[in-house]
């Protein structure tokens, strides 16, 4: 966002527009959209600006629900920007160790900051980039306990705030797409990675990371929390001092709406779990589970076992239920070889397919198209190594 966008939006008659429009519609007719608006006096600065948040909106709500009516957005912020459960969680971790306050280095639009505020916890927050900040501004507006402030965080004392929470841009927009490109080397954050680090060893810290983060840059003296909401991965947490919990070295943690759910390890690495032949039932585990390399914990926990080595499928001959596992019944084995398998489908008469693969050099999507499937019935396939051999699993998925 430019900033004189921002000066379009930040207007009275901009934000009644905004919020007479609502979330625009993907589907919606937006040529036709900009043509009444103008015809009806507007501005186009102030009718583009509008349009653009009335997007964002739109691709906010999965993160923020309600409160998105009261937000502004920028493209970077919104893709960077916390779930409201996961910063919940943050908050959380703060008001147990019993801080009473966090600067938040790189707030962004303010997504943690107003998670703080709403357990009362005072906020300095701080945001490089001005529009950014200025956002920011207007969306902790009604909290009397959060500041927000346009500055370098790498510029500051850091030693006069309680506690310290950092969330290095790990984003930029591109010149050739929407969207916000994602940072993938540590050494390419901002701040980089390395300096957050030496930061947080200094105070009760968070630093909040794409949950892709290497296992080998993460610091032995920090707790490793994967957060995984409602089946999506969502984020690494790196947990210093005393909000680190004792005892707890990774951590796979999930969250839905039975709650909370968690797998623990006091070590940095697992052995792995045990090796046996494919049963009745197949168990996908969570993407937090998998990152975190919780799954001999897992398998131990729930009484399965690996299909295959360094495969993340665990298997049992019983049916399970445990919030950390997808299960499927297995109704079929049998080589992974397309001609046979696409002969397979049509006598069966499927024609809607779900396909699975872990350690399978294939593409859903091609492979789908490929089985030219035509029918009335519908059936979940897993390609994947069964030992060494590549296999395909017709499955059922398990209610």
């Amino acid at each position: 966002m430019q900033r004189e966008e921002l000066i379009h939006l930040l207007t009275p008659e901009a934000l009644m527009l905004l919020n007479s429009i609502g979330d625009l519609d993907a589907k919606a007719d937006v040529v036709k959209l900009v043509s009444s608006l103008r015809a009806e006096g507007y501005h186009p600065s102030l009718v583009a600006a509008v349009l653009t948040q009335a997007k964002l909106r739109r691709r906010a709500r999965k993160k923020f629900g309600d409160f998105t009516d009261g937000l502004l957005f920028t493209e970077a912020g919104l893709e960077q920007a916390s779930r409201l459960q996961a910063a919940a969680l943050h908050a959380g971790r703060f008001r147990g160790a019993k801080i009473s306050e966090v600067a938040d280095l790189g707030c962004g639009i303010g997504a943690e900051s107003l998670a703080f505020a709403s357990v009362d916890l005072k906020v300095k927050a701080f945001e490089i980039d001005e529009v950014t900040a200025a956002l920011a501004t207007f969306n902790l507006g009604a909290f009397d306990d959060v500041e927000v402030t346009h500055a370098d965080v790498t510029t500051l004392d850091l030693s006069q705030f309680e506690a310290l929470f950092f969330d290095p841009a790990r984003r930029e927009l591109s010149s050739k797409s929407e969207r916000a490109v994602r940072k993938f080397d540590p050494a390419d954050f901002a701040p980089n990675f390395d300096w957050v680090v030496e930061q947080a060893r200094t105070k009760p810290s968070g630093i909040k990371l794409g949950p892709g983060h290497p296992h080998e840059a993460i610091p032995e003296d920090a707790e490793a929390q994967w957060l995984s909401i409602d089946g999506d991965l969502v984020e690494l947490a790196l947990w210093f001092n005393e909000v680190k919990r004792p005892k707890v070295a990774r951590a796979a943690t999930l969250v839905d709406k039975n709650g909370r759910h968690e797998i623990t390890s006091e070590q940095r690495e697992s052995e792995s779990a045990p090796l046996a032949e494919l049963k009745e039932f197949l168990y996908e585990p969570d993407n937090a589970v998998v990152r975190s390399h919780l799954i001999a914990e897992l398998a131990e926990q729930i009484g399965a076992t690996l299909i295959a080595p360094q495969i993340a499928y665990l298997s049992s001959s019983e049916e399970i239920s445990s919030p950390f596992v997808r299960g499927f019944r297995v109704l079929d084995e049998m080589a992974f070889d397309r001609k046979k398998l696409k002969a397979y489908l049509r006598e069966r008469n499927i024609g809607t397919l779900e396909i699975k693969k872990r350690g399978a050099d294939i593409v859903p999507e091609e492979l789908r198209k490929e089985m030219q499937l035509k029918g009335e019935n519908a059936a979940t396939l897993v390609v994947t190594r069964i030992g060494d051999a590549h296999r395909v699993l017709v499955a059922e998925p398990l209610n």
